[in-house]
């Protein structure tokens, strides 16, 4: 494992968003293989505090810098990503439902999901059934991933998952739920595809749909 890798993990764990980029830099300049610096650096240092988030360990505010400093790594090997062919490892559309405005579940999960090397199209807060399905549809995502906090507006799920047999995506599209209200048995009940109880499950569990 090279040093540069580890240290540009390691700073991201501590969320100094300045080295990480400067660090991801240098491993360019030293001819480090964008994939390799992107999967045993960045991700690799994302992918520990997903661990210490669900062990309780870390909390929000310690993801929320490590996102960051991630995101600065990242606007360094942007321009290179596409020139190597490294492709996300799938692509996510997520959002919160419609009569619901909380937002800040759902951006975990979002950094927690981008930190998993998938590519997240955000779709907000307050989003319609419709919209989640023609996102997926129009982005080619196979993940539509619902957030609620209200145990008023979690009905919506159900919706969402019959606009998307409506539509005949179904087959190859996995709708997964969570937020504080939704429990394993309501998505079992909707026909939803996962339940996860936090974002770095959530991240997991997406992954996983991907292989």
């Amino acid at each position: 494992m090279n040093a540069l890798l580890n240290e540009i993990s390691a700073r991201l764990q501590e969320g100094k968003a300045k080295a990480v980029k400067e660090l991801v830099q240098k491993a360019l300049d030293n001819g480090l293989p964008v994939k390799q610096i992107l999967e045993e650096g960045l991700l690799a240092g994302m992918n520990v505090i997903g661990i210490k988030f669900k062990n309780n360990e870390v909390f929000v505010p310690e993801v929320l810098v490590a996102a960051r400093a991630m995101n600065h790594g990242m606007e360094v090997l942007k321009p290179h990503l596409a020139a190597s062919n490294v492709k996300a490892r799938g692509r996510v559309c997520l959002g919160t439902v419609q009569g619901d405005l909380h937002d800040i579940g759902k951006n975990l999960v979002r950094m927690m999901m981008e930190g998993r090397g998938l590519e997240v199209v955000d779709l907000g807060t307050d989003v319609a059934p419709e919209t989640f399905v023609k996102a997926a549809m129009e982005q080619d995502c196979g993940v539509i991933a619902c957030s609620a906090l209200l145990t008023t507006t979690m009905g919506m799920m159900r919706d969402v998952v019959k606009e998307a047999d409506k539509a005949g995506i179904r087959g190859k599209v996995k709708i997964m739920v969570g937020g504080a209200p939704v429990t394993e048995a309501f998505c079992r009940e909707i026909g939803a595809d996962a339940y996860t109880p936090d974002a770095a499950s959530a991240a997991e569990a997406a992954a996983a749909f991907f292989g």
